[in-house]
């Protein structure tokens, strides 16, 4: 019992003591921790101010790298720019020694000059001054005269003008009966030389058309591609453009045939557009053909803008441009019409500068002689009398429109233009291998052959394919219906058997197209 109490006055007694020493250890323990912190903050600030040097130093690299770049880029530029101005300098030095150069020359020559004409002054002088020697030797001869013969000047000088106008008269009408009868001999001679000297100095290349044109591709399976899926797209070229689309065995080539040069050209660039581009689908190959359509157009009238520029001829009315242009897409028996005219326009001016006739005249009659094959509407008129109402109706001058309408003696020549462009028009014709009378008949058996098909209403387009064995009609589905297609159809071919003269058999195809466009938006 004692000890129990023992036991526990020994515990009360140690308590104050515990809790005194476990404050002193918890002190202790806090200022450790906060030693320990202040060192951990310590050490963080050191590292980020040895990151901060770093990045600091990196930094200021970079901007030294920087700026002795852009001083490098500076002063190459500025040494290019004082390249630049030395030579601009040497360049003026030398225009201005040259000037010195020729001012010099200049003052020399003035010097001659002035010296020059106080020599020709002093020989007028002197002209004068015997002139009037000479004047006063012969009234004192004439004085001498007349006391002798007993004759006045007068009186003397009436006789000798009688006797000789009686000789000269006589004189004159030998002379004049031994040129005319000279002049019938040679006039053939000095024309036929005329003509050979116009034809000697405009040497010019024979241009013959042909109704094919080959489009070259890099390799045969593009051939593929424009025939389409079961021939889709091949069919659609050959309904936009009107021409006969050949693809056979030839390597890397793909023929185009069609009486009309200007279709052929269409088509071909309308390939050459889709074949670049790669996408090659119906809708696509009619976008292609209208804007290729589009652009001939307009090289039409570049073509004819060039032409009158290499002519020389001024002031032409725009719309005689464009026909003048659309020669190019034309032929005259299988001879480039262009060409043909072109031809005609220098071998005018040659003739007309021999007979001594306005040349500018004479090359703008030639250059239009033909115009009336090329109008958009043909009408039934000769070409001849079509030209020269065009000539009339844009203001030419009335010797061109003269010098047009005669020169297939449609009307009378008024002028001496007239006869020359007839000539020159023969002389360009008849060169050897310049026409084709084959070509040119052929191609105006298509060209009926279409233009009969388009004298029925409702019908928008013909093509004449195949060599003339297949004609294409395109109708309006508002106006024809399918009905109507094939009454149409045996129609065509019902006027082309009586009507037309042709080999073989002809196929006629009316195309009866019903089209559906929205826009979603």
């Amino acid at each position: 019992m004692n000890g129990f109490l023992y036991a526990i006055i020994g515990l009360l007694a140690g308590v104050p003591t515990g809790v005194v020493i476990g404050r002193f250890l918890l002190r202790k323990l806090f200022k450790d921790q906060e030693a320990a912190a202040q060192n951990k903050v310590k050490k963080i600030l050191k590292d980020a101010e040895n990151d901060a040097e770093i990045v600091r130093k990196n930094k200021l690299l970079e901007a030294k790298e920087k700026f002795l770049q852009m001083k490098a880029e500076h002063e190459q530029e500025i040494n290019g720019k004082n390249n630049a101005i030395a030579q601009r300098e040497n360049s003026i030095k030398q225009k201005e020694q040259s000037l010195n150069q020729r001012l010099e020359n200049l003052n020399r020559k003035e010097s001659d000059l002035d010296n020059t004409k106080r020599n020709l002054e002093k020989q007028t002088e002197l002209a004068v001054k015997k002139q009037e020697e000479v004047e006063h030797l012969k009234q004192q001869h004439v004085q001498q005269l007349e006391t002798i013969a007993g004759l006045s000047a007068d009186e003397a000088k009436n006789q000798l003008v009688d006797t000789l106008r009686e000789e000269a008269r006589t004189q004159a009408m030998m002379q004049i009966k031994d040129i005319v009868d000279e002049a019938k001999l040679t006039a053939t001679k000095e024309a036929k030389k005329i003509v050979i000297q116009t034809i000697q100095r405009t040497a010019t290349e024979s241009a013959i058309e042909n109704t094919v044109s080959i489009f070259n591709i890099e390799n045969d399976e593009i051939k593929g591609r424009i025939i389409g899926r079961e021939g889709r797209n091949i069919r659609a070229l050959e309904a936009a453009t009107g021409i006969e689309i050949i693809v056979d065995d030839t390597p890397e080539a793909i023929i185009l045939s069609g009486f009309d040069p200007v279709r052929r050209e269409i088509a071909r660039l309308a390939m050459h557009r889709l074949v670049t581009d790669g996408r090659i689908h119906p809708a696509r190959i009619e976008e292609v053909v209208a804007k290729t359509k589009k652009q001939i157009e307009e090289e039409i009238v570049e073509i004819g803008e060039r032409t009158v520029i290499d002519l020389g001829i001024h002031g032409l009315h725009p719309e005689l441009i464009r026909m003048v242009g659309r020669m190019r897409y034309r032929s005259s028996y299988g001879q480039n019409l262009l060409q043909h005219s072109r031809e005609v326009a220098n071998f005018c001016a040659t003739m007309a500068a021999e007979l001594g006739l306005n040349v500018k005249l004479a090359k703008r009659a030639g250059l239009l002689h033909d115009i009336g094959k090329v109008p958009d509407d043909n009408p039934e008129l000769p070409h001849a009398i079509l030209g020269m109402q065009l000539a009339e109706k844009y203001k030419e001058h009335p010797e061109v429109c003269n010098a047009i309408g005669a020169h297939h003696d449609e009307i009378e020549m008024t002028s001496m233009l007239s006869p020359i462009i007839q000539a020159c028009d023969a002389i360009s014709g008849a060169r050897p291998g310049a026409r084709r009378e084959v070509v040119e008949s052929y191609i105006k058996r298509l060209k009926e052959l279409e233009d009969l098909a388009l004298s029925y209403p409702g019908v928008e387009k013909t093509f004449a394919i195949q060599a003339g064995r297949e004609l294409r009609v395109v109708v309006e589905s508002e106006k024809i219906t399918d009905a109507q297609s094939e009454v149409l159809a045996a129609d065509i071919s019902n006027r082309i058997q009586t009507e037309m003269t042709y080999p073989g058999q002809i196929k006629v195809t009316v195309i009866r197209e019903t089209r559906s466009v929205a826009f979603a938006k």
